[in-house]
């Protein structure tokens, strides 16, 4: 934060600029700062356009509010970003439309940056998490997201970006945004083309090197995962094609190797590993 420029002064700046750049409609959006133990935010039910910063409110780490005011209902999906991510000092929520026609779309032209710059700021991929409702089930698809990217798409829903203070998290939005108009125009022509699968490891070493936060500080080591398959569980089994002379790991964790002809003996073949997923699962 710049000297001589509070924190609530910043926070009531960014909102109204979403409702000036057209991101935000209604009561739409919302904005929230960590300042010390608490975390300053927008008022739910109210204008982005009209919010100054007498209007800001002040919450707890589990969303209480200290003092007068109410909170908005997605307050968890910030606390979530706070907890796990203590480099981050601003989450912004937005409704920018091409992003948001995206986040409501099949498919998710952007989530893989195609713009040398974006894939420094932004990281790898930009994940389109499933739709669902303020609570419990939308924190647990966001918190596994938290350490790997520094925004997401909402599903049906918008934009969430953060970043070290209020300026950055709306670069970073405004990128999402940006990247998503191109991605739009683009499908007239006939789509994105990424980038070149060389320039990847270069520019994911100058992520690393540029000192914008924990996410990108392990943009090496974390790219090819987000690169790859999606957060989630891990598959812990799998069962080849009988003749496959393959390594397979079983749901108990421990290694085996098929070898051929082998396949309909062995204790993990596919009716096994279901049958056993099945009664795990149940038992939970």
């Amino acid at each position: 934060m710049k000297a001589g420029h509070p924190l609530r002064h910043e926070v009531a700046e960014v909102s109204r600029h979403l409702h000036t750049r057209g991101w935000v409609a209604n009561h739409d959006g919302n904005v929230t700062a960590r300042d010390g133990q608490k975390f300053l935010a927008t008022p739910t039910a109210t204008s982005k356009r009209l919010i100054a910063e007498r209007d800001l409110i002040e919450v707890d780490a589990k969303g209480q509010v200290v003092g007068a005011g109410r909170v908005f209902g997605e307050i968890g999906l910030h606390l979530t970003v706070f907890e796990r991510r203590p480099d981050v000092g601003c989450v912004i929520h937005a409704h920018p439309p091409n992003a948001t026609a995206i986040a409501s779309s099949r498919n998710n032209p952007i989530e893989r940056p195609f713009i040398a710059e974006a894939l420094v700021s932004l990281g790898p991929r930009i994940p389109k998490l499933p739709y669902a409702q303020p609570g419990e089930a939308a924190k647990q698809a966001l918190a596994p997201w938290c350490e790997l990217v520094d925004a997401v798409l909402l599903g049906n829903h918008g934009v969430l970006a953060w970043g070290a203070d209020p300026e950055q998290a709306l670069l970073r939005l405004e990128l999402v945004e940006h990247l998503a108009k191109i991605a739009v125009t683009a499908a007239a022509l006939g789509g994105i083309e990424p980038l070149p699968e060389a320039a990847i490891a270069p520019l994911l070493a100058a992520r690393a090197k540029a000192n914008i936060g924990r996410a990108a500080d392990r943009a090496v080591e974390t790219g090819p995962q987000l690169l790859g398959t999606a957060v989630g569980k891990p598959v812990v089994a799998c069962a080849p094609a009988p003749h496959a002379n393959v390594a397979t790991m079983s749901p108990d964790g421990q290694a085996h190797r098929q070898s051929h002809g082998q396949a309909h003996g062995q204790s993990h073949d596919l009716a096994t590993v279901v049958r056993e997923e099945i009664v795990r699962a149940l038992r939970k």
